[in-house]
């Protein structure tokens, strides 16, 4: 079994050493050690030293030297677009204030399915459509994961808690 040892940013890695690629869900790209299958149907064990978000394009080096690419599977996903840009950005904060890992696309919002989510957001004016697409949420100003939650706020500034 091929063992990759080390997350390599998109853009960073040389893609003529590509040796394959993998497409994972959202929930599989945050991982520290687990045993894959490629798209190449090879098994493959990710033993990185510490949990890391893997995002479409990223490079896994290989211990023998080369490379398998990351691509974000399809699945799932709310799209959530309105009127317009004021429009938008209210639903986007109310999302936030839900702490919910949302995509930034160029003019909508994806979110994975919640049917009280939807209802909030139609009833806020927008238009919601089911559709299949790599989910690829940001990972917000002080994350320290895509699955965690991070603040760093000054204390001087009367901000501070932990969630």
């Amino acid at each position: 079994m091929r063992r990759a040892l080390e997350k390599v940013k998109a853009g960073d890695w040389p893609k003529e050493k590509s040796s394959g690629s993998i497409t994972l869900a959202f929930d599989d790209r945050f991982r520290r050690r687990i045993k894959l299958t490629t798209d190449q149907g090879e098994d493959l064990l990710l033993d990185l030293e510490h949990a890391e978000r893997l995002d479409e394009g990223d490079g896994l080096k290989l211990e023998t030297g080369g490379f398998v690419e990351v691509h974000a599977a399809e699945e799932d996903v709310l799209e959530i677009a309105c009127a317009d840009a004021r429009a938008l950005a209210r639903v986007a904060w109310h999302l936030g204030n839900r702490h919910l890992a949302t995509e930034i696309t160029g003019n909508a919002l994806r979110i994975r399915p919640d049917h009280v989510i939807e209802d909030m957001a139609l009833g806020l004016g927008a238009k919601v459509k089911h559709i299949r697409a790599p989910f690829r949420p940001e990972g917000g100003a002080y994350a320290q994961t895509a699955t965690g939650h991070s603040h760093a706020h000054n204390r001087d500034r009367g901000h501070d808690h932990e969630h």
